[in-house]
């Protein structure tokens, strides 16, 4: 399958969002034409004012509900690749079908509109998530594209609304991830186009989508914001807490990259920066000089330094196959003190 290059016409779907806002900036400054959905008229508003020096390699059309049959038929017409981002990341779901009913149905018919429709299209890149690879354990592991969260959505199936949101949320990416590859294999002998899952854990970085205030952080931000600066962690939390990250503009970067790269077509790919405990985050936070941000939380520096997180990731494949290199964590946090400084005092 030959790699899409710019000046390719690409569709983003949920363009508003802040994974997606990045990756349209990236794929327009490298030389493509873009064309974004949103929900509504008003939500296109910030994105049209943002790429407005793009002029007519930029446009916005409305996609009100990703789960109706042919939502997305228009939108996928005279595109050559397809970036789908949308779908609903928030872990307050009181009901299964919150989550999982629109990131299933949504990548799903995306899938058929491209069948039917989308005749150029050659690449259907996918965000999913590192929460479809992920199985929670107590002991040490690293995880690759190889495993699926499959736990996840039987203990929902079993509990329902009882799993809880957390288990809700990796069980909807883990079946919308699922669903896509299913999709390919079934109609691999008529469509033309083959398929990759970018699957990121936490996502952090200075948004440009729209938010105005702190308030309207999106939920990894609000984590960040929340345990760098407002102390919700304790230091026990801090020392013991831990995840996987990656830099918005570097996951955005790994899209177009997804798209231009023959060799990534068929494959998952896990886009990770590297494991931390927030108390790394804390301290890296507070070496930046001269500080963005003042009366940052402190927690016990150095505790963290050299204990292993439990649950990592191998991504080998990021650099291998997509020829991506993370920028290092230093430079993440300091670009994101210096947006929650230009914030301060909005609320």
């Amino acid at each position: 399958m030959s790699p899409v290059t710019a000046p390719a016409k690409v569709l983003v779907t949920g363009a508003n969002g802040f994974i997606a806002a990045w990756i349209v900036r990236t794929l327009l400054e490298s030389g493509y034409t873009v064309r974004g959905t949103v929900r509504s008229a008003s939500k296109g508003e910030h994105l049209k004012a943002l790429f407005a020096s793009f002029k007519e390699r930029f446009e916005v059309v409305t996609v009100d509900d990703i789960t109706k049959d042919g939502a997305f038929d228009e939108a996928v017409k005279g595109i050559d690749l397809v970036e789908h981002t949308a779908s609903p990341f928030r872990l307050n779901a009181t009901e299964p079908d919150e989550l999982i009913v629109p990131a299933v149905q949504g990548t799903v018919g995306i899938l058929e509109s491209i069948k039917k429709h989308g005749t150029s299209v050659k690449r259907v890149v996918i965000t999913s998530s590192s929460a479809a690879i992920t199985i929670p354990s107590t002991e040490p592991v690293t995880y690759d594209e190889s495993s699926w969260n499959n736990p996840a959505i039987q203990k929902v199936k079993e509990l329902g609304a009882a799993a809880g949101p957390g288990p809700i949320y990796l069980a909807s990416k883990t079946l919308a991830e699922k669903a896509a590859w299913e999709f390919v294999e079934k109609n691999k002998s008529s469509i033309s186009w083959d398929l990759v899952t970018l699957n990121p854990p936490y996502v952090y970085g200075p948004p440009i989508h729209e938010v105005t205030s702190l308030k309207e952080l999106n939920t990894s931000m609000d984590g960040f914001y929340k345990a760098v600066v407002e102390g919700a962690q304790d230091a026990a939390a801090l020392a013991s807490n831990s995840g996987s990250w990656i830099d918005v503009r570097d996951i955005a970067k790994a899209h177009v990259l997804a798209g231009e790269k023959a060799e990534a077509g068929g494959q998952r790919i896990i886009v990770s920066a590297g494991a931390y405990y927030w108390q790394d985050i804390v301290d890296v936070a507070n070496s930046i000089t001269p500080a963005p941000l003042p009366n940052l939380v402190k927690g016990n520096p150095g505790a963290t330094k050299g204990k292993q997180v439990v649950i990592q990731y191998d991504a080998s494949k990021l650099g291998r196959v997509l020829g991506l290199k993370p920028r290092p964590l230093e430079d993440t946090v300091r670009d994101i003190l210096i947006m929650f400084a230009g914030f301060k005092g909005k609320d």
